[in-house]
């Protein structure tokens, strides 16, 4: 999916949601656990209910792994159900890969040509090599992890050379291996008040902003100091929605708590997607 598709689809339905489906067995309702593939039968359940209040789905790949064969079966029924009955709908895988070229090469390989993600989450910290083979498929997107929303940024990605924090020399590096038509950007919500430097350093790429809801990160100020005129979100909500609800009700409720978030997201969308 370009970009253009991408955008008219946030404009279409007035959303710049992402939903995430971190799918735990331990966590799904009992109603679900009985069924055959019962971590299909939960994500296809939650993709009916959400599915016309999302942009985008991003199934975070450990949390099928973790399952082995099996898992990854789970995981190849839920991507390919969703770009066969909602294809305009943006599928991130959230793997969270970077390696040397030759791996990586196998990485992008993996998720954007055998398997039908338009996007992969990527660490860039072994530079470049270990991205640019993400950026060699048309219509596919690499995503970068410049600010993350977990305590932990704080030991590497605020550490300052020449003036710089490592995150804004992450932004900065990386812009000379591809564009805003082909590279996002990971910005937690919860470090909301950075967004407005990010924008600065990157004013006309996507940013992928985690943290909303559960993790405490506020949509309003995501949208005051990230919003583009193109809007230039995608905003993941995941345990607030897929796990809202344990009962034979779990997918009305996170539709439910899905709408409130789309309703959210059209008010900013005017305020702020000048």
């Amino acid at each position: 999916m370009n970009k253009k598709e991408l955008v008219a689809e946030i404009v279409k339905k007035q959303s710049f949601l992402c939903v995430g489906l971190d799918t735990d067995c331990t966590k799904i309702p009992e109603c679900v656990r009985t069924a055959d593939d019962p971590i299909f039968a939960f994500n296809k359940a939650i993709v009916d209910a959400t599915a016309q209040y999302a942009v985008a789905y991003k199934p975070n790949i450990a949390f099928y792994e973790c399952y082995g064969i099996a898992g990854w079966k789970s995981l190849e029924k839920t991507v390919n159900y969703i770009k066969n009955k909602y294809p305009e709908i943006f599928l991130i895988a959230d793997a969270k890969r970077g390696d040397i070229g030759n791996t990586s090469k196998m990485y992008a390989k993996a998720f954007l040509e055998n398997l039908p993600f338009d996007a992969v989450t990527i660490a860039p910290y072994m530079g470049e090599d270990s991205v640019s083979p993400f950026l060699t498929y048309e219509g596919k997107w690499a995503i970068v992890l410049a600010l993350t929303s977990n305590k932990g940024a704080f030991d590497f990605q605020f550490k300052k050379d020449d003036g710089k924090c490592l995150y804004e020399h992450v932004l900065e590096t990386s812009q000379k291996w591809g564009n805003d038509q082909n590279m996002m950007y990971v910005v937690g919500a919860t470090k909301a008040e950075m967004l407005g430097n990010v924008r600065a350093i990157a004013p006309n790429h996507f940013l992928l902003v985690p943290g909303v809801g559960a993790q405490g990160g506020s949509l309003e100020a995501v949208a005051q100091y990230g919003m583009n005129s193109e809007c230039g979100l995608l905003v993941n909500s995941s345990r607030g929605i897929i796990y809202a609800d344990s009962t034979e009700k779990f997918a009305e409720i996170a539709a439910e708590k899905s709408k409130e978030l789309q309703q959210q997201m059209a008010v900013l969308m005017k305020q702020y997607m000048k």
